[in-house]
C-alpha cells in the first residue's frame, strides 16, 4: 500500500474511531441537563443520584472522546499538509471557532459543573450542564462547517497567485444546504443514540429490579425522546438524498450501485454484484420508484448513472476515474438504513409498552432493548463512511482530489509506524472505557446515606 491509501486508512481509523464518542456526548449531555432541570425543580434527592449516575458516565465520554479527537489534528499537518495548506485560507475561520469557542465553552463548563456541587448557586450549577450540552452543539456545528465545505463548496474565491480558495463570504458556509440538512442529521442522530444509551442502561437496571422507580423515570424520557427522534433521523436522511442529488450525484448513484441513467428508478433492498459496470447484479430485491423519490422527491425522478456521470466529470476535469468504491458506498447506505429501521422498530415498541404501563415487566424487550444500545454506533459510522468515501476521489469536491492533499515527503513507512501505534493505543482506550462505562453503568445509583455530604463532586473514576 502507497503512503497515500495508508493515511487515508489512518484517518479513517481515527475518524470513526472519534465519530463513536461525539453522538453520546451530545445526547447525552442533553439528558443529564433535563435530569438536572428535574431535580433542580423538585429537589427530590433520588433525582440528585441519578443525574450523578448518568453524569459519571457522561464524563467518561467526553474523556475519551476529547483524546481521540486530538489526533486528527495532528493528522493534518502530519499526513495531509498539502491539503491542509490549500483549504486553511476557508478552514481556519470554522475550525478557530470551534477550539476557541465550543470547546473551551464545553470544557470549562464541564470543569465547574462536575467540581460544583454544593458549592455554586443551584441556579449557576444548573446553567453550567446547559452550557456543556449547548458547547456540544457548537462544536459539532462548526466541524460539520468546515467538513460540508469539501462536500459541496461555497463562499469563496480562488486567489489567482496562488491558486489556493479564499473564504469571502462566512454566511455562505452556514446556509450550504449540505451543512444546513447534515448538522440538523447529526443532531437527531445523536439524540438517537443518547436515547438508547439510556433506554439500554435502564433496562438493565429495571431487569435487576434495581430503583425501579427512577430508571423506570429515565426510561420514560429516553423514550419520549426516542420516537421523535428515529422518526426525525429517516425523514432528514431521506432529504440528504435529494441534496446529494443535487450536488454530489456521483454518490447517491454509487450508494446504489446505478450505472446506468433510469427513470423513473427503483431502489435495490438487497443485491450481489453490481460493484463494476461489467459485474452484472443479481438476486435483486428491489422496491419500485423507491430511489427515485429519495434522490428527487419524486416517483417519476430521473437518477444520472455512474457512466453517464464519469463522462461529465472526464469532460470538466480531465481523464481520470471519477467513480468512488461502489461496493462500500452501496452496503454502507444499506447498514444505516436497516439499522435506523431496527432502532425504529424496538423503539416503537418500547413506547407501546410505556403506554400499557408494561416496560418495567417486558422481561423479553428489556434484553431487546440493551442489545439495541449498540445499534446506532453502527448506523452513525454507516453513515458517515457513506458520507466521506462518496466523495472520493475528491478530497474537497471539485477542487482537490484526495492524492493531491498528502504530505509530499511522507513514506509509507512513516504511516505504518504510527497508525501501529495509534491503533495500539485506541485498542487501550477502548478496553479501558468500556470496562468504566460497564463498571459504573452496572453499579446503580449512588449510595443515598454517601450522597449529598456538603461537598461531593461525581463519584471518583477508579480502574
Amino acid at each position: 500500500m502507497s503512503s497515500l491509501d495508508l493515511s487515508r486508512v489512518q484517518f479513517a481509523t481515527t475518524s470513526i474511531y472519534h465519530f463513536l464518542f461525539v453522538p453520546l456526548t451530545i445526547g447525552l449531555s442533553f439528558f443529564v441537563a433535563i435530569l438536572h432541570t428535574k431535580w433542580h425543580r423538585s429537589g427530590d434527592p433520588d433525582h440528585r443520584r441519578l443525574v450523578k449516575f448518568f453524569g459519571t458516565l457522561l464524563v467518561i465520554n467526553i474523556a475519551v472522546g476529547v483524546v481521540t479527537g486530538l489526533v486528527q489534528e495532528f493528522e493534518f499537518g502530519m499526513n495531509w499538509s498539502a491539503y491542509s495548506r490549500f483549504v486553511g485560507d476557508v478552514f481556519g475561520a470554522p475550525l478557530a471557532m470551534e477550539g476557541l469557542a465550543a470547546f473551551f465553552l464545553e470544557s470549562t463548563f464541564l470543569g465547574l459543573w462536575l467540581f460544583g456541587w454544593d458549592r455554586l448557586p443551584k441556579r449557576v450549577h444548573l446553567a453550567c450542564i446547559w452550557l456543556v450540552a449547548i458547547g456540544t452543539v457548537l462544536s459539532a456545528m462548526f466541524i460539520m462547517v468546515a467538513n460540508s465545505w469539501m462536500q459541496n463548496p461555497v463562499g469563496y474565491e480562488i486567489n489567482q497567485s496562488t491558486g489556493r480558495p479564499e473564504l469571502n463570504d462566512i454566511s455562505a458556509l452556514f446556509t450550504n444546504p449540505v451543512f444546513v440538512w447534515g448538522f440538523v442529521h447529526v443532531l437527531l442522530a445523536s439524540a438517537v443514540t443518547g436515547g438508547l444509551f439510556v433506554l439500554g442502561v435502564s433496562a438493565w437496571q429495571l431487569r435487576r429490579g434495581r430503583d425501579v422507580r427512577m430508571f423506570h423515570y429515565s426510561a420514560k424520557i429516553a423514550i419520549v425522546a426516542l420516537v421523535p427522534a428515529i422518526l426525525g433521523v429517516m425523514g432528514v436522511g431521506s432529504e440528504l438524498g435529494v441534496i446529494g442529488a443535487e450536488f454530489q450525484p456521483m454518490k447517491v448513484a454509487a450508494a446504489e450501485a446505478q450505472w446506468e441513467t433510469c427513470q423513473p428508478c427503483a431502489f435495490s433492498a438487497f443485491q450481489t454484484g453490481g460493484n463494476s459496470s461489467e459485474d452484472e447484479a443479481s438476486h435483486v430485491i428491489e422496491i419500485p420508484n423507491l430511489l427515485s423519490v429519495l434522490a428527487t422527491n419524486s416517483p417519476d425522478g430521473e437518477v444520472l448513472g455512474l457512466n453517464e456521470l464519469n463522462a461529465q466529470y472526464q469532460q470538466r476535469y480531465g481523464a481520470g476515474d471519477y467513480i468512488p468504491n461502489v461496493f462500500v458506498q452501496y452496503w454502507s447506505m444499506r447498514v444505516m438504513a436497516y439499522m435506523a429501521s431496527l432502532v425504529a422498530l424496538v423503539v416503537f415498541i418500547g413506547a407501546w409498552l410505556l403506554f400499557r404501563r408494561k416496560l418495567d415487566t417486558a422481561r423479553w424487550f428489556l434484553p431487546v432493548a440493551m442489545i439495541a444500545t449498540f445499534t446506532p454506533y453502527l448506523m452513525n459510522a454507516a453513515g458517515w463512511i457513506l458520507t466521506e468515501t462518496g466523495r472520493q476521489p475528491w478530497i474537497v469536491q471539485g477542487l482537490m482530489l484526495t492524492e493531491d492533499g498528502v504530505s509530499p515527503p511522507i513514506s509509507a513507512l512513516d504511516v505504518w509506524i504510527s497508525m501501529s501505534v495509534f491503533v495500539l493505543l485506541y485498542v487501550i482506550l477502548a478496553i479501558v472505557c468500556g470496562s468504566l462505562l460497564l463498571r459504573y453503568a452496572r453499579k446503580g445509583l449512588p449510595d443515598p446515606e454517601a450522597d449529598g455530604d456538603g461537598h461531593d463532586p461525581l463519584p471518583t473514576l477508579t480502574y
